[in-house]
């Protein structure tokens, strides 16, 4: 598996107003500089109330900027310096404040005027800026601050989401930061190329569980990575992703609706009445073909004959060739792990089902990992991925297939309109 640097190559300035969420930035700029980012930290004289700058710039690796009037500076401008060539301004924590001063255009102190400053129209020069609240629960529903962040949005900031939870003042509920993995996700997606802006996405993944009786069962040995990564990448991508998930533990990807499943039944009625609502469907969860035909009403004993249990197996709905079957299907990409013959078995699978995609990968040898190789078959062609064959992390593999599927999705749509 090779090391995954999401921000490589980006500039980031971190901005901290005063809260006691300020500890939580010293993660989020390790977390930062771990995904490749050059992280450039500003600080108010609030935040510097909670943590030092000596301690940012020990993570950071760069000065951190406190001052409007910086002699450090050559042109003595730190808030015009910081954001040109930046790829983003995140503000993390933005207290309640703070947020109502970028409301009001204010800019008494170096971040907001930063952030003021920050090139913000239309084009390749444009700076988004991402604004990470933290504040008391009461701050965080009171309508000033709710007209507050309605319209820094209306100004082009994107807000994130708070966490609910016990606060620092002994309360409970929502207003808390997000925690630094959450934000750095985030800011990933923010920054991530659109292919697939405002399209919908139907993703399957994992293992089904077939009940024989209440404790036992059949299944198989999908982790569900890869299916959860093509949710995340799908995000990035700019979709409304929708992800059906077997029996796995997983953590969802951010900005993902996800809905959980036993059997195949049960992800059948999920993903059928979903199907047609949706542009794309990856079906990318190992569904079981087979279930016992009678499910035992209590545990299946051993007896004292120690004679093993027989039973009858029933045929399980086919999800994605009924998706594919529907009078006005969504562009279907079907994934098929196989041990042997991968070539053959998928074109066989994809001619059967009438799909455009299979993606085929050696399911024995890629289970549970956190990489894996693929192999995109048409009526056509068969193309590896990576292209030279060997392996790649299951995310960044998934973000080249987001790509590819969004490449041929439009194709698709150009040559129907065509006809």
């Amino acid at each position: 598996m090779t090391d995954i640097f999401d921000l490589a190559g980006r500039r980031v300035v971190l901005g901290l107003s005063g809260g006691i969420a300020c500890y939580k930035s010293c993660e989020l700029v390790r977390l930062l500089v771990k995904a490749g980012a050059e992280a450039r930290v500003v600080m108010t004289a609030g935040a510097a109330r909670f943590i030092t700058p000596d301690t940012l710039q020990a993570l950071s690796g760069h000065p951190v900027a406190t001052e409007i009037w910086d002699a450090r500076e050559p042109n003595g401008m730190p808030h015009i310096n910081l954001t040109r060539g930046a790829d983003a301004v995140l503000v993390a924590p933005a207290s309640a404040d703070f947020i109502a001063r970028l409301a009001q255009g204010r800019s008494e102190d170096l971040l907001s005027l930063t952030c003021l400053a920050r090139p913000w129209g239309s084009g390749n020069q444009r700076v988004p800026l991402l604004l990470a609240p933290a504040m008391n629960r009461e701050m965080w529903s009171h309508p000033a601050t709710r007209r507050n962040l309605a319209q820094v949005a209306a100004d082009g900031a994107l807000v994130l989401a708070v966490d609910s939870g016990d606060q620092a003042c002994g309360e409970v509920g929502d207003g808390r930061m997000i925690e630094a993995a959450a934000i750095v996700e985030d800011l990933i997606a923010a920054l991530s190329p659109k292919p697939l802006a405002g399209r919908s996405v139907l993703i399957t993944a994992g293992p089904t569980f077939e009940a024989i009786d209440p404790v036992r069962g059949i299944t198989n040995l999908s982790s569900g990575k890869m299916g959860f990564a093509l949710a995340r990448a799908a995000r990035e991508a700019g979709a409304n992703v929708t992800l059906v998930a077997g029996p796995v533990h997983v953590p969802t990807p951010r900005g993902v609706r996800r809905v959980d499943v036993q059997s195949a039944a049960q992800m059948y009625d999920v993903v059928l009445p979903a199907a047609s609502a949706n542009e794309i469907f990856i079906a990318t969860a190992a569904v079981a073909d087979w279930r016992p035909a009678q499910l035992s009403e209590h545990k299946i004993k051993k007896g004292g004959k120690k004679v093993a249990p027989t039973f009858e197996l029933a045929e399980n709905a086919d999800i994605l060739a009924a998706v594919a079957a529907l009078p006005v299907p969504p562009y279907c990409v079907g994934f098929a792990a196989e041990s042997e013959k991968l070539l053959e078995h998928a074109r066989d699978k994809l001619r059967r089902k009438k799909l455009p995609l299979i993606v085929g990968n050696l399911g024995p040898a890629t289970f549970g990992r956190d990489d894996n190789a693929l192999l995109l078959v048409d009526e056509t062609s068969a193309t590896p991925l990576p292209a030279d064959g060997s392996s790649l992390d299951k995310l960044s593999l998934a973000r080249v297939l987001v790509a590819e599927i969004a490449r041929r999705l439009a194709a698709h749509t150009r040559a129907r309109s065509a006809t």
